[in-house]
């Protein structure tokens, strides 16, 4: 081989190689990069902080709710029937609500009793609100599913029956300082007749739902007793 020639090919070695110094590779990339990296947390792991735009622990402030609710479903009576009780309570003071309950005389009023225990519960546990100030702002029924069955009649008729369902929702929140001094003024107003909005708030004398007959009956059989 002649000595141009090897001359010739050295010196394009030599301009390849200049040439090809700032060309990188994608394995050089990928080898720079993975000695360059740190390790990143997962923004799963503090989706609090992750939610508050960067703060520190320290500075993260977790908001109360204003309302929270109970809801229970499939309830197998008439929401009709249901809603009686729910108005009874509607806009009271849970303690109250929860006392009215325990002297009424009607199937749903476990029902209601249940549903405000748990809204309380979810209320005091679960978003730390206080729960001597915790007042019912609302308790509505909704209608559920209406199963149809036959109602068989005589000579070989029948009809259809309805076995109702429905689903009572009760939404609880804390009483504002505006209210907590309404109960005061009400609580030490003597003489006055009341509205029905403050019939709610002021701690009241209990409903009693027995009937008039039954009661009647009572009184005069223990007349009876003591006469004889």
């Amino acid at each position: 081989m002649p000595q141009c020639d090897i001359d010739n090919t050295w010196k394009l070695e030599q301009v390849l190689a200049t040439n090809t110094q700032g060309i990188s590779t994608s394995r050089k990339l990928l080898e720079e990069s993975s000695s360059d990296l740190t390790p990143v947390p997962s923004p799963l792991s503090s989706p609090l902080l992750a939610l508050n735009s960067g703060k520190t622990e320290s500075q993260a402030v977790v908001s109360k709710p204003s309302k929270v609710q109970a809801v229970l479903k499939a309830i197998k009576q008439s929401p009709k029937k249901v809603n009686l009780v729910a108005a009874l309570v509607r806009g009271m003071r849970v303690e109250d609500a929860l006392l009215q309950l325990q002297v009424t005389i009607k199937r749903s009023a476990k029902t209601v009793y249940q549903v405000i225990h748990s809204a309380r519960a979810n209320a005091t546990h679960n978003h730390g609100l206080d729960p001597d100030r915790l007042l019912i702002a609302e308790a509505f029924v909704g209608k559920g599913f209406f199963k149809k069955r036959v109602s068989y009649h005589a000579k070989g008729r029948s009809g259809i029956k309805v076995r109702p369902e429905c689903r009572l929702t009760v939404v609880v929140r804390e009483m504002t300082p505006e209210e907590e001094a309404e109960v005061a003024r009400l609580r030490v107003s003597n003489f006055r007749k009341l509205t029905k909005r403050e019939k709610r708030l002021v701690p009241h004398q209990l409903i009693e739902t027995t009937p008039v007959w039954a009661r009647k009956s009572k009184e005069s059989s223990q007349s009876r007793s003591d006469m004889g």
